[in-house]
């Protein structure tokens, strides 16, 4: 019998966080793990050998982390999507709302040229509502998403429905029932 972990073994759930009746899903216990991280950012990156990829677009926050480590292994620039008022020069916003409320991220003016062809990382797809949010952004600045990529999938919320219905390619890792 083998022994051989995956990704989502690497992965903790926490009860009840932020707040009763939602299952966190920790990937700080994956990325903590020199062989948990080494083998997520291998297999985010696995389907894209041999393609174009211009840049590695990252969201707010652990977007950052894998897309700093995809970019590397790629050879390309990386590209942060952040909350609104965290980028220093002239950006572009977009709202998108979230389970109670409204929220905005923002992309640099001169981050992505037309043409380009983008990677789009985040650790988790749960509405879909960050990562269609930062989509709009890129394609503002004529940016060609080739794929979005993700570690966890929660597909009870329908993110990556959401994200197909907009036109893209979506990748996970692994997947988690529940909220």
């Amino acid at each position: 019998m083998s022994t051989s972990k995956t990704v989502k073994d690497y992965i903790r759930t926490i009860v009840d966080f932020p707040h009763e009746g939602i299952m966190f899903r920790d990937v700080t216990t994956l990325f903590a793990d020199p062989r948990g991280f080494r083998m997520a950012v291998d297999q985010m990156l696995h389907p894209y050998a041999g393609q174009r990829i211009d840049k590695v677009v990252g969201l707010e926050a652990r977007g950052f982390i894998l897309g700093g480590a995809i970019a590397h292994q790629l050879g390309t620039g990386f590209v942060p999507v952040r909350k609104k008022g965290k980028l220093p020069g002239a950006t572009i916003s977009q709202e998108y709302k979230l389970e109670y409320g409204e929220a905005v991220v923002e992309l640099h003016k001169d981050a992505i040229q037309p043409g380009e062809k983008i990677l789009v990382v985040d650790d988790l797809l749960a509405t879909g509502g960050t990562a269609g949010a930062g989509i709009k952004l890129i394609e503002k600045l004529g940016g060609e998403i080739i794929s979005c990529s993700f570690i966890i999938d929660l597909p009870e919320l329908g993110g990556r429905k959401h994200l197909e219905s907009l036109g893209m390619d979506v990748h996970v890792l692994c997947e988690f029932e529940g909220l």
